[in-house]
């Protein structure tokens, strides 16, 4: 990641989050972090929670989504909220691009950002 205020994709180097799942992580202050995941037609994101809360919004592509006991398909525009604590999952109907911002970071995706 850059010295500075800007950051483009470029500048970032993509980490195997999961299989057939990259994340960048493109911006971090001490109170937000903003993430990009490429997601694999077929991949899924085990269900799991954090102390975070998550927002994100779908670029392109399509999900299916779970947040507590709600299931929802996500296309282009599609949003969510995941306040922290909340088991959440996601499985992948179609190649998938989605920005996520998580408050306070998540340390473990701090592993590119410098």
């Amino acid at each position: 990641m850059t010295d500075g205020y800007f950051i483009t994709t470029d500048d970032v180097q993509g980490v195997e989050t999961f299989p057939n799942i990259i994340r960048r992580t493109l911006g971090v202050t001490d109170e937000v972090m903003l993430c990009e995941f490429h997601f694999q037609a077929g991949a899924v994101v085990p269900e799991h929670s954090h102390m975070n809360d998550q927002v994100g919004y779908v670029i392109r592509g399509r999900m299916e989504f779970r947040i507590g006991d709600e299931v929802r398909i996500l296309g282009p525009g599609g949003s969510y909220a995941i306040p922290g604590g909340v088991p959440h999952s996601a499985t992948i109907l179609e190649e998938c691009l989605a920005v996520d911002a998580f408050s306070p970071p998540r340390s473990d995706y701090l592993t590119e950002a410098k």
